[in-house]
């Protein structure tokens, strides 16, 4: 895990690596090259996880000197490629998968090699003889690769801050994905920053540059790389489980190859204590092997804390725990330096729990962790899928299971009764009996519209309505309708990506890799295709997961139905002692943003918010982080 930088045009600044020594205390390396563009530079910052010596250093070239790459990520199949690259004639002089990259570059091309890669990597190839520049992401966008071109020239980097150290480079507001953020939270659902006029390639993206003359073309030339299926397998529940249970096994065995101490994540659900579990039997802990170093964050609040779950797993897997409890008073405190380190404004403080989860990982001596992100997205975890999954049976007036799953849901998550049974049975009623069963009249909150993004500056961006149709269009998706459609859909365009952008600033603040095993493709491909009988059964979730892990996790585990993840107790935190802070960052923003948002309809959403008048979200946070965001970055209008 590292941090690159290349530019093609622009004089040739160190300080752009530089500014990411976070992502690599281990080691720089900078180069300059010529060609008809202009000066072209190659940039690295080096985190030593796979041959930790000095020959592993980057830019790294081959023995010709023709080609030059850095790159940041890890091929976890590098041994097996290194072999079949020895057969084709390739030699090797380290033990790093960043040579097995180089050479699989320069012996396959990327059209080949590209495919056969397994992993998560972001990299940038110069070839110095015919002047050519290939960029590439991995297939799910684990490792981010930003870019910008001016009239001087373009530029590739890790983080965004990178690209702001080059002249000429306006920081000022993209307002259609600003806007689609503080309404709905999304972020990274395009190939579009909250900067105006950076981009990153999407995950699967390559692209290329000729600057052998001056009459080529300047812009990259992007293309997709990797090509996904729609099809839908049919086996059995029993087979589904055994498949998935050796691609997942399979998964974590590769993710673990590392030449440094690694550990896990766990928060006590399903995804995480998966992975610690198959860690723990692979490394023996408990037959007295080493221990999985588990780092975990709690809290007081029952309401949110997974303590309980997370003491099951760490007995059962006889790991060594770190437990730490993120204090309220640093929200604050920490949040103009989280900003930074993830380059735009974050949707909620659970961020910041996972920030100290890795600070703390850090005091612990762990270089690599091992995550659980990526589940939810390919086996239909989030509770949003119940929508899809009643209006179906409503649609086809299959009443009896309809309403099995309801209560079924009552039972396992404590859903309203009445609730569901307005929303997806009541249409099917005749109109006597609908006269007969009236509505539930409204408890609790109401929530109502708020214009307060019904601005002239909102509308100037061509009033932006469907963010998640933004983000699918490219692929060729669907806007979610059913839950094959919202599986594919937050998995390749929306929640996975913003979750990773989260995942990878916040452990490279900290000097950390983090491994994602439920993001290895086999595995995401195979869970993609399952039926939906696979995924949601009446009111569980994750149905393939919990038959493939029955006997590897205890059964508290397996039998689980609350979904919490990284959670902060955010509303009694914002209505007690965070209100006024979170109020006087409300104003902050209003001022360093104005016209932005209508500022009376603001206020009342945020004090409606904070009163209880309206159900809580983060909304109010979104308005805060955007304003530190502005303020950190000197972003202007």
């Amino acid at each position: 895990m590292c941090g690159i930088f290349a530019s093609i045009g622009f004089e040739p600044q160190r300080r752009a690596i530089d500014i990411v020594a976070h992502r690599g205390p281990d080691g720089s390396g900078w180069e300059t090259y010529e060609s008809s563009r202009g000066p072209v530079a190659l940039g690295h910052r080096r985190l030593a996880i796979i041959d930790l010596s000095d020959h592993a250093l980057q830019p790294m070239a081959d023995a010709t000197g023709r080609w030059h790459l850095t790159f940041n990520g890890e091929i976890y199949n590098y041994r097996e490629l290194r072999e079949e690259l020895r057969s084709a004639g390739a030699h090797f002089s380290t033990e790093s998968d960043s040579e097995v990259l180089l050479q699989a570059l320069i012996v396959w091309g990327e059209a080949t090699a590209l495919p056969k890669l397994r992993g998560m990597f972001a990299f940038v190839l110069w070839d110095n003889v015919e002047k050519r520049l290939i960029a590439a992401r991995d297939r799910f966008g684990i490792k981010p690769l930003y870019w910008v071109e001016t009239a001087q020239g373009v530029a590739f980097a890790s983080e965004i801050k990178q690209l702001l150290e080059l002249r000429h480079i306006a920081r000022s507001v993209n307002f259609a994905r600003v806007h689609d953020f503080l309404l709905t939270g999304m972020a990274d659902h395009t190939s579009e920053t909250m900067f105006a006029g950076i981009r990153q390639l999407r995950g699967g993206e390559c692209a290329m540059l000729d600057a052998s003359t001056a009459s080529i073309r300047r812009s990259p030339v992007i293309r997709a790389w990797y090509a996904y299926s729609t099809a839908t397998i049919s086996i059995d529940e029993g087979e589904a489980a055994k498949r998935f249970k050796a691609l997942l096994t399979d998964a974590v065995s590769t993710h673990l190859r590392s030449d440094v101490p690694l550990g896990s994540c766990l928060s006590g659900g399903l995804d995480s204590s998966s992975i610690v579990c198959l860690m723990s039997d692979m490394l023996g802990s408990r037959k007295g092997g080493p221990k999985v170093e588990t780092v975990s964050a709690c809290y007081g609040e029952k309401s949110v804390d997974e303590k309980p779950f997370m003491d099951e797993v760490v007995r059962h897997a006889a790991t060594q725990p770190h437990f730490i409890y993120p204090r309220v008073e640093e929200v604050f405190a920490r949040a103009s330096d989280i900003a930074w380190h993830q380059d735009e404004p974050f949707g909620s403080t659970s961020i910041f729990a996972q920030w100290c989860v890795f600070e703390e990982a850090k005091r612990a001596g762990l270089k690599v962790m091992l995550d659980g992100q990526g589940a939810d997205e390919q086996l239909a975890g989030y509770h949003g899928c119940y929508y899809y999954y009643l209006d179906r049976l409503s649609k086809d007036r299959q009443i009896g299971e309809l309403l099995a799953v309801i209560w079924d849901r009552r039972r396992k998550h404590r859903t309203p009764l009445r609730q569901q049974f307005d929303q997806f049975v009541r249409p099917l009623l005749s109109e006597r009996l609908r006269r007969r069963i009236p509505a539930a009249p409204p408890t609790g909150p109401v929530a109502r519209h708020y214009g307060w993004l019904d601005t002239d500056i909102v509308a100037s961006a061509g009033n932006p309505t469907s963010a998640m149709a933004t983000a699918v269009a490219p692929f060729g998706l669907e806007v979610p309708h059913d839950i094959k459609s919202f599986c594919f859909a937050t998995a390749y365009a929306s929640n996975l990506q913003l979750l990773l952008h989260w995942e990878d600033r916040n452990s490279m603040a900290h000097s950390i890799e983090a491994r994602v095993p439920f993001v290895d493709h086999p595995l995401i491909e195979f869970s993609l295709s399952l039926g939906d009988q696979h995924k949601m059964v009446r009111g569980t979730t994750k149905k393939v997961l919990r038959r493939a892990m029955r006997r590897i996790l205890p059964d508290k585990i397996t039998d689980r139905h609350d979904k919490l993840g990284f959670a902060t107790p955010e509303e009694i935190w914002f209505k007690g002692i965070l209100r006024e802070p979170v109020i006087d960052g409300v104003e902050a923003t209003l001022r360093r943003f104005p016209g932005l948002m209508d500022p009376d309809e603001t206020r009342a959403l945020v004090r409606d918010s904070l009163d209880g008048r309206r159900p809580f979200d983060f909304a109010p946070w979104r308005i805060v982080s955007l304003g530190q965001w502005g303020e950190r970055f000197a972003v202007s209008l």
